[in-house]
């Protein structure tokens, strides 16, 4: 049987074996974004890419292509249909049939906005399975990090750019510690998850240990169906995903205009920029892998054709923009967006009150169904 998870004593797999870390990305109109995103990742050492595209207008799918050629990712078109879980779903149920993910020994589900910031040892994969020896998945807690009054986009580092971000211990509301998990492929979990590993056999699921980046083993609920760690206390000592759903101002106009991944009818409005964008804290450490990504970087754009393809996505950009601006529905939300105020933490008090409301409709939810 194909090994999980490494031994105690070696994460990078003992006898000689080296790990297969894999990372799994759905993308649509992210070209300017996809490199640094990439050389981050490998810095922090992903051996493995699988990337799906559709329906690219800037051409990402182009960049994807490229990469692929030069044996940097695997690149699968995701054109459709859907099925009813959306674009990214049907991305995942692909996903589940191949062989890159079949022989992966390490899963990780990720977007194009978040990063794996690792805090202990090198900032590697290696050096926190050493700090969690016994897990077969370990939650990265997201910590959004907010606009920080970032008007007009710019092509530089996201990491650079973004550095103001939610406390470490939040309250309210509870999408802002969801998770992405990164498990082990032992046969534990048969299919991929957004957030989570699905469809447990029930005879090996008490194999599985799950922990957090406290160091902290987890209950059974997180083995079937948790989706956000425990609020109102730290989640990041050994690492953290830090997820930038907003960027600039400018950058967040063109995800309205593109649409989510995982609810694609879904308009993003005000509504979401508020859940999302916090300011209160600073954290910079993901900078430490600063200088590994920027050399990777620019390995990969000393490739001509993904020079131009980087370049041609940036223009892309600013050209969309432009256009969308003209439009009254995109003009008004670029306009709301100079006007709103940073996202106020909610206190501990209030918080309370509304988780007593999540939890009676959670109650009342659960009755409901047993009729």
């Amino acid at each position: 049987m194909r090994a999980g998870r490494p031994p105690k004593s070696s994460p990078s797999g003992g006898l000689g074996k080296s790990l297969k870390y894999l990372a799994i990305l759905t993308v649509r109109n992210e070209g300017a974004f996809l490199l640094e995103w990439l050389a981050h990742h490998k810095a922090v050492g992903f051996t493995d890419f699988l990337v799906f595209s559709n329906d690219c207008d800037d051409g990402t799918d182009k960049i994807l292509n490229r990469l692929d050629k030069l044996g940097h990712i695997t690149h699968i078109r995701n054109d459709g249909p859907y099925d009813k879980g959306g674009i990214q779903f049907t991305a995942l149920k692909q996903a589940d049939k191949l062989k890159i993910v079949r022989d992966a020994d390490w899963i990780l589900p990720l977007d194009v906005d978040e990063f794996v910031n690792i805090k202990v040892g090198d900032g590697t994969l290696p050096a926190l399975l050493t700090a969690l020896p016994d897990a077969t998945a370990i939650t990265l807690t997201w910590r959004l990090f907010g606009n920080g009054d970032t008007a007009r986009f710019k092509d530089e580092p996201v990491t650079q750019t973004f550095t103001a971000c939610a406390p470490e211990v939040i309250q309210w509301p509870w999408r802002a510690s969801m998770f992405k998990t990164f498990y082990a492929n032992n046969g534990i979990y048969k299919k991929v998850g957004v957030h989570r590993p699905r469809s447990p056999d029930e005879d090996k699921l008490d194999q599985a240990r799950w922990f957090d980046c406290e160091g902290r083993e987890l209950d059974g609920k997180f083995k079937t169906n948790r989706l956000f760690s425990n609020f109102g206390r730290p989640n990041y000592a050994l690492a953290q995903l830090n997820h930038y759903p907003l960027g600039s101002m400018e950058s967040y106009v063109l995800k309205a205009d593109r649409g989510r991944a995982v609810h694609s009818d879904h308009i993003l409005g005000l509504d979401y920029w508020i859940e999302r964008n916090f300011n209160a804290a600073q954290d910079t450490t993901i900078q430490r892998m600063h200088d590994a990504t920027q050399a990777i970087v620019t390995e990969l754009r000393s490739d001509n054709q993904l020079e131009k393809l980087h370049n041609s996505a940036v223009q892309w950009r600013r050209t969309r923009f432009d256009e969308l601006m003209q439009l009254e529905p995109f003009r008004a939300l670029f306009g709301r967006l100079l006007m709103a105020a940073p996202t106020r933490p909610v206190s501990p008090k209030a918080a309370s009150f509304m988780i007593q409301y999540a939890n009676k409709a959670r109650t009342a939810k659960g009755k409901n169904a047993s009729k």
